[in-house]
């Protein structure tokens, strides 16, 4: 099967031409495209409609990208891929700490367009294309993961996370108390090949400890090795189930 069939996709951006050309070129790939115009009218579709993946711009009349973004996380989990104006860095940045899940330069070719979204996608699936054979239960401190039903519990509370920090978190407890490198982290959890100054691993990091209660000077879960990358504190009595 083709993997862009019955994919639904919401493209939020005041430039009309643009949006007619992603629509344009997705449609023949089996893509479903939707399109709004305004932030507000963005958010409004994205909240009410069955979306599999949004593409969000960065500068928009009325309300901007992160403000979409910013209230659309407090509900929903959609993967979204931010569009920014010649892939400034700031705003890159932004984006991530708000829970975009990947970003897109507005100089983009249709090859890398269509590399991110399935990239997302992938991501934002539980079992990222591969055969679970069985749940697995990873339980570190009062933390409990489950790769085959996607969920973490944290003190016995359900966590709310973006399907990149999930991937961040279940690749740190399947390591077992190893260090694991940012560039060991970028393979584990990403399709595409990133920079190794690529800071976005640090700022997924960095949300998905706020959403933990994880202070980095003194932590109960994920401990910052300088100048190398993370470890999960991971205590000999803990174990898989």
């Amino acid at each position: 099967m083709n993997p862009d069939q019955q994919r639904k996709l919401l493209v939020v951006d005041d430039d009309r031409k643009l949006c007619a050309l992603i629509r344009d070129y997705l449609t023949p790939l089996g893509y479903d495209v939707s399109m709004e115009h305004s932030g507000v009218a963005g958010l409004k579709a994205a909240q009410a409609g069955d979306y599999d993946v949004v593409m969000l711009d960065v500068m928009m009349p009325e309300m901007d990208g992160f403000e979409v973004l910013k209230e659309l996380r407090k509900t929903s989990n959609i993967p979204v891929l931010m569009l920014t104006a010649m892939g400034e860095e700031a705003d890159r940045i932004v984006g991530l700490e708000l829970g975009a899940d990947d970003y897109l330069p507005k100089t983009f070719s249709t090859r890398e367009l269509l590399a991110r979204l399935r990239a997302v996608m992938r991501r934002s699936t539980a079992t990222n294309n591969q055969v679970v054979e069985k749940e697995i239960d990873y339980a570190v401190n009062g933390l409990r993961l489950n790769e085959g039903i996607h969920s973490v519990m944290l003190d016995g509370e359900p966590l709310n996370l973006t399907a990149l920090e999930f991937a961040i978190l279940a690749a740190l407890m399947r390591s077992r108390g190893r260090v694991k490198t940012r560039e060991q982290l970028l393979d584990d959890v990403s399709e595409r090949k990133f920079d190794v100054f690529d800071r976005s691993i640090d700022v997924h990091m960095s949300a998905l400890r706020k959403k933990l209660g994880d202070n980095a000077a003194n932590p109960r879960f994920i401990r910052t090795i300088r100048g190398v990358g993370y470890q999960l504190i991971f205590s000999e009595g803990e174990h898989d189930q």
